[in-house]
């Protein structure tokens, strides 16, 4: 695996293109990390909660000196919240051993997806108004490579309204997936 802190320093100063380009290449192990707890959360949710965190966080994340700084960072955050959806939960029957289970390495190793999570998030997604819809839509499918200028053109959007687009969007699924119990509110803070 490269090191993904190449894009530390842009990330740092605001920059969403290296957040995209570093997200691209951190997400797979982020979501493999998880793995232990895919039976007991969402453990997309726990994705998107510990990027957003990141993203907010990652102007304070100082190199190690070895490779991955950030990524090995963004790991620590996602259990930490998964550990934190664990003790929330109180579902009768899963149990996970939260204090053994082990560090995850960076291997590469197949995702672990909640298919009921990504479901509901596909649901969602299918409701949202046509124009937060259709912005959604071109950010996702650019996956970070492409800036919001040139993705707000291609829709004949202005930037101003692409990126209103893209925050109604953000709040209409936050508040749909809420609605069928599924609550990111708590993690959550202001930017």
């Amino acid at each position: 695996m490269n090191d993904l802190d190449v894009e530390l320093g842009a990330i740092a100063a605001g920059d969403p293109e290296a957040f995209g380009r570093w997200v691209a290449g951190a997400e797979h192990e982020l979501r493999w990390s998880l793995a232990s707890f895919a039976e007991a959360v969402d453990t997309e949710a726990v994705v998107q909660e510990a990027l957003l965190r990141i993203w907010q966080v990652a102007d304070r994340v100082e190199p190690d000196g070895r490779p991955n700084s950030l990524l090995r960072f963004s790991i620590r955050t996602a259990r930490n919240l998964a550990i934190d959806h664990v003790r929330r939960s109180r579902r009768a029957g899963v149990t996970v051993d939260i204090d053994s289970a082990p560090e995850p390495e960076l291997t590469g190793s197949a995702e672990a997806l909640d298919p009921l999570l990504r479901e509901a998030i596909e649901d969602c997604r299918d409701g949202l108004p046509r124009k937060p819809k259709s912005a959604l839509a071109e950010r996702l499918e650019g996956h970070g490579a492409r800036h919001d200028r040139d993705l707000a053109g291609r829709l004949g959007m202005t930037l101003n309204t692409f990126l209103k687009n893209i925050g109604r969007a953000r709040t209409l699924l936050t508040e749909c997936l809420r609605k069928r119990g599924i609550d990111l509110g708590a993690y959550l803070g202001a930017r």
